[in-house]
């Protein structure tokens, strides 16, 4: 069948048509992709209240659903994983180390472990394997237990005053409320974040077996001096200087155990958390770190936060780091496209100590830490003559951080800017029953 030209050129002419119209169709259909995720973008942005403008800034509402709240504590959890070795590497899982990795292997400290792996019975990839495996049986039944870990009911028989009857009311009364908060809100069964992480800031004195988690600026420099008397390094709390207390590497941590060790301590031995005003904590970080010299904080911190947060910044400021300003402190803490990670000194307590999935035995405050302290020594069977120092650690010249002088720092914030530092440390604030600061 031959076609006229008269056909040929409908023909065309429908192609021609059928083809524009697809193109517009396609054209407006990608128009609609983008616009939607440029919209999604704008909104994610606006969600996690940057700095950048500060316009941007919206206040969480204070009253927040049981969801919200089981969701801040689920999301600051990575996930519980096994690390592996890289590959080549493996035989290595066979050997101690001075240092013990985060992989999960024999350690230095190792509790209980076959001490015959060194003996060329066998070759090295059955036994190799039957580690691995056996490493995965016990990780199994590490992840398999009951958590949060029971609580414990403290061991009152070698406290033989009756002046620790008031400190005991305010002891229980707080274990009590944490444990109910966790109960209803936690909302966690087992735990999501890497084990090993769980319990780095824990350190461990195995003699009168006390775990105690590190909160900086909540009394920690003299809390690890008395672990270090209770363990023998030491003969007194006064005579160990701050290098040989943050920086002498003396006290042990509980994630340089094994699983076995980690979980047969934190199971038997009195594990105590000490605490403060959350805000408190904060300014008191910010005196220490950015209100004196020092080598590490100006110019990590400093030199960040100086040419993110401050216009027209000069030269001098840029270059090393020093002066910035409490109001530049709070824009890069509430960042969320911080130009440098956070720091244990400002850190969550709810994310240092997780709370909510290791019980602790004993909840401390600094607002009462010599009472508290002490307490705890006669609770743990602690020499007689060892009391809680209540020296200074460092700048002893300046005035301690209390409310009076907390107030005098938040003078310089906005109401907004009050409230999201609120926000930012709001678990911290309902877990430890802490009372909201007037903003």
């Amino acid at each position: 069948m031959v076609m006229n030209p008269k056909q040929v050129f409908l023909s065309v002419l429908i192609f021609g048509v059928a083809g524009l119209l697809l193109f517009m169709y396609l054209q407006v259909w990608i128009e609609e992709q983008h616009t939607g995720r440029v919209e999604k973008k704008k909104r994610e942005q606006k969600t996690t209240s940057g700095w950048d403008p500060v316009n941007y800034l919206q206040p969480v509402p204070r009253i927040m659903t049981r969801g919200k709240i089981q969701e801040r504590i689920t999301d600051q959890n990575p996930e519980f994983h096994i690390t592996e070795e890289p590959k080549g590497k493996k035989e290595n899982l066979l050997l101690n180390s001075e240092r013990p990795t985060r992989v999960l292997r024999k350690t230095s400290h190792s509790q209980g472990e076959d001490g015959a792996l060194g003996k060329p019975t066998r070759p090295q990839t059955i036994k190799l394997s039957e580690k691995l495996e056996g490493t995965k049986t016990v990780f199994k039944k590490f992840s398999e237990r009951k958590w949060p870990l029971d609580i414990h009911p403290l061991n009152k028989s070698l406290v033989k005053d009756n002046k620790w009857k008031e400190t005991d009311v305010a002891q229980e009364t707080r274990r009590s409320f944490l444990q109910e908060f966790c109960k209803k809100y936690g909302g966690v069964s087992r735990p999501q974040s890497h084990l090993f992480h769980m319990v780095s800031r824990i350190y461990v004195e195995d003699k009168h077996k006390i775990l105690y988690c590190e909160v900086p600026k909540a009394g920690c420099s003299n809390w690890k001096r008395i672990l270090m008397v209770l363990s023998g390094l030491a003969s007194s709390a006064y005579n160990i200087s701050h290098d040989a207390v943050h920086y002498g590497k003396h006290l042990k941590k509980l994630d340089s155990f094994d699983l076995k060790g980690i979980y047969s301590r934190l199971n038997t031995y009195t594990k105590a958390v000490f605490v403060r005003d959350p805000m408190e904590r904060l300014v008191s970080a910010f005196r220490d770190k950015f209100e004196h010299p020092n080598s590490y904080y100006h110019p990590v911190f400093g030199k960040a936060i100086i040419k993110k947060y401050r216009p027209n910044a000069c030269e001098e400021a840029l270059n090393n780091g020093s002066g910035v300003k409490f109001k530049e402190f709070v824009h890069y803490l509430l960042d969320s496209h911080r130009p440098v990670g956070m720091d244990i000194h400002w850190e969550k307590v709810s994310k240092l100590c997780y709370p909510c999935l290791i019980n602790y035995d004993f909840v401390g405050k600094f607002e009462t830490l010599e009472e508290d302290a002490n307490y705890f020594l006669q609770l743990v069977g602690a020499p007689k003559g060892l009391k809680f120092p209540n020296f200074k650690d460092r700048h002893s010249s300046d005035e301690r951080t209390n409310a009076q002088v907390v107030r005098q720092y938040l003078k310089d914030l906005t109401r907004t800017e009050r409230q999201l530092i609120y926000d930012f440390y709001y678990l911290d604030y309902l877990m430890f029953n802490y009372t909201t600061p007037f903003l």
